[in-house]
């Protein structure tokens, strides 16, 4: 079994800054692509940063320049480092990871492996 936990959520006031982690933990033979995404209530889940394993990242428009995602391939971790949080940034941000892991004496990939959540709220 594969679990990815994250930490670091929380409640902030807006301009403050909060920093995510993520850990994979688990049967697992490589990580391809990590990434952070959030939704909230009664919205599709967005992507907000991403990063593959060579180092290239991309992140959504709305958190360029304030948001900066990191990876510790030897801890298979991801960190998000928000800065600067604006009330619009609330919402449970999940971890991600396109990983592939043993099972059965085999591989397997699993392109959406999903962690269990943690909540970011940002008060105005």
């Amino acid at each position: 079994q594969v679990q990815l936990v994250e930490s670091g959520g929380g409640l902030v006031q807006a301009g403050g800054s909060l920093r995510l982690s993520c850990a994979a933990s688990g049967s697992i033979f490589s990580i391809n692509a990590m990434g952070w995404y959030r939704q909230v209530p009664g919205k599709q889940r967005e992507l907000v940063a991403h990063i593959i394993s060579g180092g290239s990242t991309n992140y959504a428009d709305s958190v360029k320049g304030r948001f900066t995602i990191a990876r510790d391939n030897a801890k298979n971790a991801v960190f998000l480092q928000m800065n600067s949080l604006k009330p619009e940034d609330t919402a449970v941000y999940y971890c991600n990871a396109d990983l592939t892991y043993y099972r059965g004496g085999s591989t397997h990939r699993e392109y959406d492996y999903w962690g269990q959540g943690t909540q970011v709220t940002v008060s105005s």
